[in-house]
């Protein structure tokens, strides 16, 4: 970066709060109590975070009787679930090419039941009045290299030959139109598979409704060790403990109670950036008259949208992985990542120099080999688990806590049928070889941003051993 951009770069930024915008709201709850003593239930789920409130909400809608207890370590929705980009997908698979790759027989099921989710996900909101922003408006994938654009081409052309005719191709003036970047070379957009919502708003208003239909819920309380107990399990929280018949494990990033399922994700540190509001003449200025969300089609890629009060969220690229698979609070600020956000924010949108960021956060996101979600079952069909949603969890959570109830019913649906559902990823090695292995990945893949989207030998044997990393 120039002198001169690294300097405006970095008065941008003066003055950000550590903090996502999201949890930086007057609508947030106040936290509710801790477990103390002992709970029995039917289903305990672990995890206030998307995948255990769906959960502990679809297990009382499917049965309105049933007796369930969600225990949270803090407060519901505090890490991703509450300060994500607020991309909320139909997509199961990490984007149509991902999942067109690694279950070609069945991905016409998947986008089926994909499409559903979300539609159920809008139903949700809708019905339990959560005020989270939802405004299904689509995503757009831009080019913004020659390489790019001809592979957006290229796939435009596959998806339609494989009878997918969702997908719009948009030449420069088109996607110009929509929202006006001089980087922007042309598009895909998806209309209707896409919306953007407020990710923490959505996950409180998930706890209200799961507290409504007397989901009995307690944070700061962590699950700290799961057993046997008679024909059921226990788990041991800090103050007390909670015997049930049924556990669900939605604690995604989080070291799983279930150790064997350890090695299947590691924890990538994401960035993002929120500026102030945009004025009138602002927003003119870049157009984005249809509020879609924005994501760009290099491998070390950036998302981007309008916030309902019209700011603009600007992450991704800089994906860090910190040896070990270390989780801790101060990872989520890197303020090397925030500047080089910050600069290549005013190359896509040279005409808003000026603007300041309010906001700059970074937290962990569950990742794992296949960049979607795999699912399980243990101690004999007791505890279910999902994980690994790499970065698609404000949708596909939902549709994993459809899978964790199936599983711990022992039903046979088409969502148990899945190979998706039925088969792992390719688990990460040990140390100090998983640290090694993404860190040649990610300079590999960025080499490969630089040089025309070719892939060195290295991450051409990562993608035939289905061990990838998407930055």
């Amino acid at each position: 970066m120039a002198p001169a951009a690294m300097r405006t770069a970095a008065q941008s930024l003066a003055g950000a709060k550590p903090l996502a915008y999201w949890l930086d709201d007057p609508a947030k709850p106040e936290a509710l109590p801790a477990l103390v003593g002992e709970e029995r239930c039917d289903l305990l789920v672990i995890g206030g975070g998307y995948s255990g409130l769906w959960t502990a909400l679809i297990a009382k809608e499917r049965d309105p009787g049933r007796d369930v207890v969600l225990i949270e370590g803090r407060e519901a929705g505090w890490a991703a679930s509450g300060r994500n980009g607020g991309f909320c997908a139909a997509s199961l698979t990490h984007g149509l090419p991902n999942g067109v790759e690694r279950w070609p027989d069945e991905i016409r099921k998947l986008e089926e039941l994909g499409e559903r989710n979300l539609d159920a996900i809008e139903d949700a909101v809708a019905r339990y009045s959560i005020d989270c922003e939802f405004e299904r408006t689509g995503e757009i994938d831009v080019a913004t290299q020659p390489h790019q654009l001809e592979e957006l081409r290229a796939w435009h052309r596959e998806a339609t030959g494989l009878g997918f005719t969702g997908l719009e191709f948009l030449d420069r003036e088109a996607v110009r139109a929509e929202v006006d970047s001089p980087t922007f070379l042309g598009g895909l957009l998806d209309r209707t598979g896409v919306a953007m919502l407020h990710p923490a708003k959505l996950a409180w208003g998930l706890k209200r409704a799961c507290v409504e239909l007397g989901v009995r819920v307690y944070e700061h309380t962590r699950g700290l060790g799961l057993v046997r107990s008679g024909p059921g399990m226990a788990v041991r929280t800090p103050y007390g403990r909670v015997v049930a018949r049924k556990v669900a494990l939605g604690t995604n990033i989080f070291p799983s109670l279930v150790r064997r399922v350890r090695p299947y994700t590691v924890p990538v540190y994401d960035y993002a950036l929120m500026t102030e509001p945009l004025t009138g003449d602002q927003l003119a200025s870049v157009g984005w008259r249809n509020r879609r969300g924005l994501g760009d089609s290099a491998n070390q890629f950036h998302y981007f949208r309008l916030s309902a009060d019209n700011r603009v969220l600007w992450g991704g690229y800089d994906a860090v992985y910190p040896y070990g698979g270390r989780l801790s609070a101060e990872l989520d600020q890197r303020p090397e990542t925030f500047l080089k956000l910050a600069g290549q924010f005013f190359t896509c949108f040279p005409q808003l120099a000026g603007v300041r960021f309010s906001h700059a956060w970074g937290g962990a996101i569950d990742t794992c080999s296949r960049f979607s979600a795999f699912f399980g079952t243990a101690h004999r069909g007791r505890v279910a688990y999902a994980a690994g949603f790499t970065g698609l969890g404000v949708g596909a959570t939902r549709f994993g806590a459809d899978v964790m109830l199936d599983l711990l019913s022992g039903e046979r649906t088409a969502r148990t049928d899945l190979e998706m559902v039925r088969s792992k990823p390719v688990p990460f090695p040990p140390e100090p070889l998983a640290w090694a292995g993404i860190e040649l990945t990610k300079r590999s893949l960025a080499r490969a941003d630089d040089n025309g989207g070719h892939r060195n030998l290295w991450l051409r044997a990562m993608d035939k051993a289905g061990l990838g990393f998407d930055s």
